[in-house]
C-alpha cells in the first residue's frame, strides 16, 4: 500500500500565473519545494482532486519528465482517480486540450514555457487548463496566486511514479496512471476536420513542402500527419524533440526560424513551408518567396475555411487579440459574422468558443486556432492551409495577392525590445497612459493622432473585465501603433510595439512592409521615446 506524506513548506514570492501559467527559469523550478508549492496551490484552488481525472504532459523541455513524476505523486496523494499522461510525459498543448475534452477530464496540467528557450539554463512553465480544455480563467489564476501566498504544506506519495515510457495503465496508490500515445487522438481529430484525400492528391501531383519542428514537440506530430498525407521523407526538419531544443529558440518567426525563411526566399524553394514552436501551439506560414504575417494568415483562413470539410457550414464568428491587425475584421464583415477584439491571451477566446459565438481565433504572436480545441494549434493551421492550397490549386503568393485585391492589405509588423529594464519600460507605459487624453490632434512624425486609449475589455459572455491591456494610438489615414508589455518572458521586461497601416490602392498592395511602416515606427518612437528611455537603437526581434 502506498504511503503519503504531508511536507511542511513556506511560500515563494512571485508565483503569480500569467496569461499562460507560471513561467520562470528552469533552475528556479528545480529549487526544492518550488514546483511542489505551485502544484499544491493549483490543486487547492480548483477545489481539490478527490475522484477527479487529469491530463498531464508537456513539450519535452529539460526538467519536464522529472516534473511530471512529481506531479503524478502529488495527484495521487491529493486523491485523484486517474491521470492520463502522454508517453514520455510528452503532449503538445493542443493535443492536451483535445484529450481533456475528448476524455471528459476535469482539467489538465501542461508543462511548457511555449516559445521560450529550454535547457537547464532556459525557461520552464506550468499551466493549468480547465475542463473545457482551455487555459484557466482569470478568477482561477487569481485563486492559485492567493493560495501560493498562504501555503504551509503540500501532499505527495512516497512511492515512485510509474515508467512513463510504458503504455497502458499503472497503479500509483489508488490512482490510475494511463500512459497514452501522444499523437493518436490528435491525428484522429485532424482527420475529422480536413480532406486528407485532397491534400494527399496535391502532394502526389508534385506539390512540395518543408516543415521545421524546431526540435520541439510538434516534430513527432508533423512527421506522423504528413506521412499520412504522402509528403516526402525529407519534409520535416528538426523533427526530434530535444530538452534544449537543439540550442535554438523555439519561436516560429523569421528571426528564430531563419534557415527555413532563407530557404523559402531562395531560388530552389518548395511550394510551401511552415514551422511550429516549443509546445506546438504556434505557426509560421511561408510560400515560395512569400512570408505570410500571422494577422494575414488568420484573415486568409477565415476567408477560405469553408473549403475544409470541418468548416463547410460556415463560421459563427472570428476573434482576434487587440494587437493583431484588423485584416480579419474585414473578412468577418464580408461574411456577415461577428468580429471580436480581445486582450492578448488565449483564455479570452474561451468563453466565445464555448458559447458558439466564434469559430476561428488568432493572435499576431503566431497563434491561430478554432473551436476544435480551446488552445491555439500550430499544426491545425498548417493543415487548413494545406487544405486550401489543395482545393484552390494556387500558390501562396497567388492566394495572398487575390486576398489583398479583395479586402485591401493591412501592412503589419511587430518590434520586440527584449529583456529591457523593467522599471524603465513601466515608466514608458505609465507616461504614455498619462498623456492619452491630450494626444488626439497632435502631430507626431508627420502623422496626426486621431485616437488614443488604453484598451479595456468586458467579456460579452460572462462580463469579466480586463484593464490596461495595451495603449492604442490611431493616426489619421488608417495607421496604428500599439504599445504593450509582454508577460511571457522571464528576464526583465519585453516591450512590444505593433505597427499597422491599411492600404486599398491596387497599385500599392505589393510594397515592402518595412518601407511602408518605417514612418509609423518613427512616429511611435517620437511619441514614446523608446530609444531614449530604453537605450535601444533597434528591436531585438522583428516579425
Amino acid at each position: 500500500m502506498t504511503a503519503f506524506s504531508t511536507v511542511d513548506t513556506t511560500p515563494f514570492a512571485g508565483q503569480k500565473p500569467g496569461t499562460s501559467g507560471l513561467r520562470a527559469t528552469t533552475r528556479t523550478f528545480m529549487q526544492p519545494r518550488y514546483l511542489e508549492n505551485f502544484v499544491q496551490a493549483t490543486f487547492d484552488a480548483v477545489g481539490g482532486l478527490s475522484g477527479k481525472t487529469l491530463v498531464l504532459g508537456g513539450d519535452g523541455r529539460f526538467f519536464g519528465a522529472e516534473a511530471a513524476a512529481t506531479i503524478l505523486r502529488m495527484a495521487a496523494a491529493n486523491g485523484a482517480a486517474r491521470v492520463i499522461v502522454g508517453r514520455g510525459a510528452l503532449l503538445s498543448t493542443p493535443a492536451a486540450s483535445n484529450l481533456i475534452r475528448s476524455r471528459g477530464a476535469d482539467g489538465g496540467i501542461i508543462l511548457s514555457a511555449s516559445h521560450n528557450p529550454g535547457g537547464e539554463d532556459g525557461d520552464f512553465g506550468v499551466k493549468y487548463n480547465g475542463a473545457n480544455g482551455g487555459p484557466a480563467p482569470e478568477a482561477v489564476t487569481a485563486e492559485i496566486h492567493a493560495r501560493t501566498e498562504a501555503l504551509d504544506a503540500y501532499r505527495i506519495a512516497d512511492a515512485d511514479a510509474p515508467d512513463l515510457d510504458a503504455p497502458g495503465e499503472h497503479a500509483l496508490g489508488d490512482m490510475i496512471v494511463e500512459v497514452v500515445d501522444p499523437v493518436v487522438d490528435y491525428l484522429a481529430l485532424m482527420k475529422t476536420l480536413f480532406d486528407f484525400d485532397a491534400i494527399r492528391a496535391h502532394f502526389a501531383s508534385g506539390f512540395t513542402m518543408r516543415f521545421d519542428g524546431m526540435h520541439a514537440i510538434t516534430g513527432p506530430y508533423a512527421t506522423a500527419v504528413l506521412a499520412e498525407l504522402g509528403a516526402g521523407p525529407d519534409t520535416v526538419m528538426n523533427a526530434v524533440p530535444l530538452p534544449d531544443f537543439g540550442g535554438g529558440h523555439p519561436d516560429p518567426n523569421p528571426t528564430w526560424a531563419r534557415p527555413l525563411y532563407d530557404e523559402m526566399m531562395g531560388g530552389n524553394a518548395p511550394d510551401f513551408a511552415a514551422a511550429s514552436d516549443g509546445d506546438g501551439d504556434r505557426n509560421m506560414i511561408l510560400g515560395r518567396g512569400v512570408y505570410v504575417s500571422p494577422s494575414d494568415s488568420l484573415a486568409v483562413l477565415a476567408a477560405n475555411a469553408h473549403l475544409a470539410p470541418g468548416y463547410a457550414g460556415g463560421l459563427k464568428g472570428v476573434a482576434r487579440s487587440m494587437p493583431t491587425s484588423r485584416a480579419a475584421d474585414r473578412v468577418a464583415a464580408k461574411l456577415g459574422v461577428e468580429a471580436f477584439e480581445t486582450p492578448t491571451g488565449w483564455k479570452y477566446f474561451g468563453t466565445l468558443l464555448d458559447a458558439g459565438r466564434a469559430t476561428l481565433c488568432g493572435e499576431e504572436s503566431f497563434g491561430t486556432g478554432s473551436d476544435h480545441v480551446r488552445e491555439k494549434d500550430g499544426l491545425w493551421a498548417v493543415l487548413l492551409w494545406l487544405n486550401i492550397l489543395a482545393v484552390r490549386r494556387q500558390s501562396v503568393a497567388e492566394i495572398m495577392a487575390d486576398h489583398w485585391k479583395t479586402y485591401g492589405r493591412d501592412y503589419y509588423t511587430r518590434h520586440d525590445y527584449e529583456a529591457v529594464d523593467k522599471t524603465a519600460a513601466e515608466a514608458l507605459m505609465d507616461d504614455l497612459r498619462g498623456r492619452l487624453a491630450g494626444l488626439p490632434g497632435q502631430s507626431v512624425g508627420g502623422y496626426t493622432v486621431e485616437t488614443a486609449d488604453d484598451f479595456a475589455y468586458t467579456d460579452p459572455i460572462d462580463g469579466a473585465k480586463a484593464a490596461k491591456q495595451g495603449v492604442r494610438i490611431g493616426f489619421q489615414g488608417g495607421a496604428r501603433a500599439v504599445f504593450r508589455l509582454s508577460g511571457t518572458g522571464t528576464q526583465g521586461a519585453t516591450l512590444r510595439l505593433y505597427l499597422e497601416r491599411f492600404e486599398d490602392d491596387p497599385a500599392r498592395l505589393a510594397l515592402d512592409p518595412a518601407q511602408v511602416l518605417r514612418p509609423v515606427a518613427e512616429a511611435a518612437d517620437a511619441l514614446a521615446g523608446i530609444r531614449e528611455r530604453l537605450g535601444r537603437d533597434a528591436p531585438d526581434v522583428t516579425t
